[in-house]
């Protein structure tokens, strides 16, 4: 609720006029100070979302998401760029994230070291460290 405006001890029924009107042009210089900063800030926000945007980190909505979607698992990912290839696993977390890949994980290697080893069905392991898809 509003909070009315008094003049010493009274309320708006007792003010004048002219209080009246210099009430309400008070009041618009604070909403248009309130609409320029608005305006600041959206354009604010608006760099932010593309700088989100950019390392892939907006959903199609606009919202801010914690983990990118990929039109394929890794697996499938890894598989793809590991065809016809044989790769060290860092060669391979290069490669699949240069594919378009999209993560946000700080260990990422590990988590592809992870998949090659787990999914034997899929990859083949030829050396110390170097896959290939089978």
């Amino acid at each position: 609720m509003a909070k009315k405006v008094t003049k010493k001890n009274g309320t708006l029924n007792t003010m004048s006029i002219a209080e009246l009107q210099a009430e309400l042009q008070r009041r618009e210089k604070g909403i248009r100070k309130l609409e320029k900063k608005r305006e600041r800030l959206l354009e604010e926000l608006a760099t932010i979302d593309v700088e989100l945007a950019s390392v892939g980190a907006l959903s199609a909505s606009g919202g801010v998401r914690r983990r990118p979607r990929n039109d394929m698992n890794l697996v499938d990912s890894l598989a793809k760029v590991l065809k016809n290839k044989t790769l060290s696993v860092t060669e391979a977390t290069e490669a699949v994230q240069k594919a378009g890949y999209l993560t946000t994980a700080a260990n990422f290697r590990t988590i592809v070291n992870q998949a090659l080893i787990r999914e034997t069905k899929v990859f083949k392991k030829v050396s110390r460290g170097q896959y290939t898809s089978k």
